[in-house]
């Protein structure tokens, strides 16, 4: 078994982590994951900050799991306030990326680190980030398939924060192509064993 301290230090260190190569892909400017085109869309209409913007989706996101009965673990109340907390952080420290060299330098480290990130905060076992629990509570109570659902959601948020004004181009294609094989790729070597005593694991979800 994992000790908790480091399962709560990798939980954690991946949260920031996430939030700063969200920054990274931000400042590049080339494109961003749907999610984030939604978020910079909004921030762009209401002046919030992008931080900002990212906690309350994520807080609006989850209230959607209340219908689905979804359960919430640690990581996912975590997730809401850290990322976006550390993004804002992240941006205000992160200068633009300037010549192109730069940009793509920027997009393909803040991906890289992405999926870093992402393997270490599921990795710990605390519970998924409200978007990713939103895709898999519906594909429970629908009995659609993952593919299908997952596309449907990254299509309308897609949509929307392009209709916005969100940041679509290279890195949203970059992201698309590269997030799921690294994420595959990384998950075994960062995913831990908790004990199932463990009273800040999740929930287990309810039964059909």
């Amino acid at each position: 078994m994992v000790p908790m301290t480091r399962r709560l230090i990798q939980l954690y260190g991946g949260l920031i982590l996430y939030g700063t190569s969200m920054a990274l892909q931000i400042r590049a400017g080339l494109g961003l994951d749907p999610w984030d085109v939604f978020h910079q869309g909004v921030a762009d209409h209401t002046g919030l900050s992008f931080g900002t913007v990212t906690m309350i989706t994520g807080a609006a996101v989850l209230l959607a799991w209340v219908p689905l009965r979804q359960l919430p673990g640690l990581g996912t109340i975590s997730n809401v306030f850290v990322i976006g907390l550390s993004v804002d952080a992240a941006l205000s420290l992160v200068p633009g990326a300037g010549p192109l060299p730069v940009q793509l330098l920027m997009l393909a480290g803040g991906v890289f680190l992405n999926a870093v990130a992402g393997a270490c905060y599921i990795g710990a076992g605390f519970g998924p980030g409200p978007r990713d629990g939103l895709m898999t509570g519906l594909v429970r109570r629908t009995g659609g398939s993952v593919r299908a659902i997952r596309t449907s959601i990254e299509v309308t948020v897609l949509a929307v924060g392009f209709l916005l004004g969100g940041t679509v181009g290279l890195g949203t294609v970059v992201y698309a192509v590269a997030i799921g094989p690294l994420l595959h790729l990384l998950l075994p070597l960062l995913t831990v064993r908790p004990s199932p005593r463990s009273p800040l694991s999740p929930a287990p979800p309810p039964a059909h």
